[in-house]
């Protein structure tokens, strides 16, 4: 238990009996949000008569008594880590790096170390620490996890600038390959839809009808797969005239 910041209790009052779990705690102790609660309850953080309880669900009881235990706080500022790159060119100013699939970009929640940014800090030196901001050092632009490819990252503010502009005008190309289930019918062509969050699933994206912002995608087919003249996937090169989030994903589908 010592390596928690700190311990906190919370009984349950006669009038909040049948309140879910995590709205109650997020009452009853002040400076933590119920979305950080839902954390350390789903993380077993969380205690009533000495066991978890993993489910912001769980109605409480008038006199329940529930332990909170709260860790310390991460460090804000990303540390450097011996994790391999595949370096495809380096100079004074930026570096391109060869990201594999299943590497993360920048520290985020649930991602807080053995990220490329880590892997950076540890091979450019902590000179790249806080070039651009403090959280995201060089990167200019991200891959998700999943997904492999060419990244290049600013070694100082001169290049982050003069980066950062390029993708902001556009006169940096960026080609994406894929293979997708089904087969585009033109050899080539543009997607165009406006992308926003879903009406029916608020953490997915999609094309709306009405509102999100313009998004177009051109796209190539480079080779399709099948039987006869039936293709049931097709490998297509896709380049972005917008970046959109999950603009790929959602324009081919």
């Amino acid at each position: 238990m010592s390596s928690f910041e700190s311990v906190l209790h919370a009984r349950v009052a006669a009038d909040q009996a049948g309140w879910r779990l995590d709205r109650f705690l997020a009452t009853a102790l002040s400076g933590l949000s119920r979305s950080r609660l839902g954390m350390l309850i789903a993380q077993g953080r969380v205690a009533h008569a000495g066991k978890p309880v993993r489910d912001g669900n769980y109605r409480v009881k008038a006199d329940d008594l529930f332990t909170v235990l709260v860790p310390p706080p991460e460090s804000a500022v990303p540390e450097g880590e011996d994790i391999p790159l595949k370096v495809v060119y380096e100079d004074s100013d930026l570096i391109v790096i060869d990201k594999p699939a299943g590497l993360v970009v920048h520290p985020a929640a649930g991602n807080l170390t053995g990220t490329l940014v880590n892997a950076l800090i540890a091979h450019c030196g902590a000179t790249l620490k806080g070039i651009g901001g403090v959280a995201r050092p060089g990167i200019v632009h991200r891959l998700d996890k999943d997904t492999s490819g060419l990244l290049v990252a600013a070694k100082n503010e001169r290049a982050m600038a003069s980066l950062a502009k390029q993708f902001e005008k556009h006169t940096i190309e960026r080609a994406y390959n894929a293979v997708v289930w089904g087969a585009p019918r033109l050899g080539d062509g543009t997607i165009e839809g406006a992308i926003g969050r879903s009406p029916f699933d608020r953490k997915r994206m999609a094309v709306l009808r009405a509102g999100g912002r313009q998004a177009v995608t051109r796209y190539r087919v480079l080779e399709r797969y099948g039987r006869g003249s039936i293709a049931f996937a097709a490998l297509v090169e896709r380049r972005l005239m917008t970046g959109r989030t999950h603009q790929i994903r959602v324009h081919l589908a």
